[in-house]
């Protein structure tokens, strides 16, 4: 999903709760005025302003993560050729995430 996108959603019906983890934030007031004009402009809860722009920028940051090639051949495309396994950050990030994703969700159920 992209900000055009995001923007949609926020005119559309609320979206359907997931389970989630509290953070307190501290913003300059600029960006802490423009949250809260989101949120008039939107009719959203400004805590949900802010996690769908934070979700929005965490998918742009994984998708601009650097592809570096690896030296093992994961398969090969349709002509054959072969393609290697990412070595750089993203598959790091992704395990990371799967790994604090489930400490989180193992804390909620206990």
């Amino acid at each position: 999903m992209g900000m055009n996108e995001l923007l949609k959603v926020w005119e559309q019906a609320r979206a359907e709760q997931q389970s989630v983890r509290n953070y307190e934030i501290e913003l300059p007031l600029h960006e802490a005025a423009r949250i809260e004009a989101l949120a008039e402009m939107y009719e959203r809860a400004p805590a949900e302003i802010v996690a769908d722009l934070l979700r929005e920028a965490l998918q742009e940051l994984e998708r601009a993560l650097p592809y570096v090639q690896g030296e093992r051949v994961i398969a090969e495309d349709e002509f054959g050729d072969p393609i290697y396994e990412d070595a750089g950050p993203t598959p790091r990030l992704l395990a990371l995430a799967r790994k604090h994703q489930s400490a989180l969700a193992g804390r909620q159920t206990a």
